[in-house]
């Protein structure tokens, strides 16, 4: 650009004059608005410009000569753009954050390339000076780590489980061989028929106690039937009063019963549901570790009767270690196996000694009439019986 009068200060570092004729008109009416216009004096009060030039007062920025105040002059690098910018303040030049493109204390330039719109760059950096999630590089290491985990572990399971498969496969064909411990095999045989004779027992008991439960009731309605015609019946107000207390006391001793048999039902559902399940899982974690065992153990066999050249007795190696690793493995739950059956059939012994006694009293005195031998039964066991007369069913009853 060039004004009469106004040199343009990035042509002449250049050393060549371009001419816009669009630009160069407005740059140069601005220049003259700028030079001729009135400026604002002290107070508020408007100064001609006439008045401007008074030697020792500031008169603003002189444009047709250079600056001889201690203030540098700009360095305004030519952008395509300005006019665009100058007639629309709010486009895109505008700057967010308040700075404008230059300063009068000499900051840097802007160019074209600078962030003047204010939004995100992906690649600065945070307000915490590291680099955005997806350029930190150790954010990308930790990724990889954890994929990498991720497909090791899923490559180990797939191996494991292959060999495991084709292992139970090949046993159920008759093509492998399995290990056996036919003693701890009996006793495992022998766990789980006891477990599904007692769940049956559990079961009769069970609706044994909701039956009789039902009996009892009936026989409370029944007397308080009684109760109510000897009250309104005076011609058989003798053998109503004596059936309703007959029947009175058999719901008393109903009551008595109920309490035995709730007792037994807990104790044989602890038994059957908790202290036997707790070692038939024990069990099954030793037959899996069993099959794993001789999945190890046949691959194993196998390498020892391959070839023997170098990969081959790397592989073995490798084998073995699995080998040895899976063996003590089976041998730790075959002993847990073993010490629990052991104890559990001692268990067994004593609580179902306890239960089949008080069961066996119980029912005997009810059926004999005897109320003081069935009061004495619940006392022997530390059974505390039901009030009289209360309604509410059991929690076994109320399941059922």
């Amino acid at each position: 650009m060039s004004g009469e009068g106004y040199p343009n200060p990035v042509a002449e570092e250049n050393g060549t004059m371009q001419a816009d004729d669009l630009d160069d008109t407005f740059e140069e009416d601005l220049r003259t608005m700028i030079r001729d216009g009135p400026r604002v004096g002290p107070g508020g009060s408007v100064v001609p410009p006439s008045s401007l030039n008074v030697p020792g007062q500031f008169t603003g920025i002189d444009l047709s000569s250079p600056q001889k105040t201690g203030i540098t002059s700009p360095n305004i690098t030519e952008n395509p753009t300005v006019g665009s910018r100058l007639a629309n303040p709010s486009g895109s030049g505008a700057r967010v954050g308040g700075t404008g493109p230059t300063s009068q204390s000499g900051s840097a330039p802007v160019t074209p390339s600078s962030n003047q719109t204010g939004g995100y760059d992906p690649g600065s950096r945070n307000s915490f000076g590291s680099e955005g999630s997806n350029g930190s590089p150790l954010h990308g290491q930790t990724t990889s780590a954890i994929a990498k985990a991720k497909l090791d572990s899923l490559k180990v399971w797939s191996v494991s489980t292959y060999k495991c498969t084709r292992q139970m496969v090949q046993e159920r064909l008759g093509k492998a061989s399995r290990t056996v411990d036919l003693q701890l095999e009996a006793q495992i045989e022998v766990l789980r028929d006891t477990q599904r004779k007692y769940s049956h027992i559990l079961k009769l008991a069970k609706t044994l106690t909701s039956q009789y439960y039902l009996v009892v009731q009936t026989q409370r309605s029944l007397g308080d039937a009684f109760g109510e015609l000897a009250a309104k019946s005076p011609e058989l107000q003798e053998e109503f009063s004596y059936n309703a207390d007959t029947q009175k006391s058999l719901c008393g001793n109903g009551e008595i019963l109920l309490s035995a048999l709730n007792f037994f039902t807990s104790s044989v559902n602890t038994l059957c549901n908790k202290t036997m399940e707790d070692s038939l899982i024990t069990v099954k974690l030793y037959e899996s570790a069993r099959i794993e065992y001789d999945a190890y153990r046949a691959d194993m066999e196998s390498l020892q009767l391959g070839p023997k050249d170098a990969t081959t007795q790397a592989k073995l190696h490798e084998s073995q270690l699995k080998y040895e690793r899976q063996k003590q493995k089976f041998d730790k739950l075959r002993q847990d196996v073993a010490v629990k059956l052991k104890f559990l059939d001692e268990n067994k012994v004593k609580v179902m000694h306890k239960q089949l006694l008080l069961f066996h009293n119980a029912i005997a005195a009810y059926f004999s009439g005897n109320q003081k031998a069935l009061e004495a039964t619940l006392k022997q066991f530390n059974i505390r019986p039901k009030v009289p007369g209360e309604n509410k069913p059991s929690f076994l009853e109320q399941n059922h």
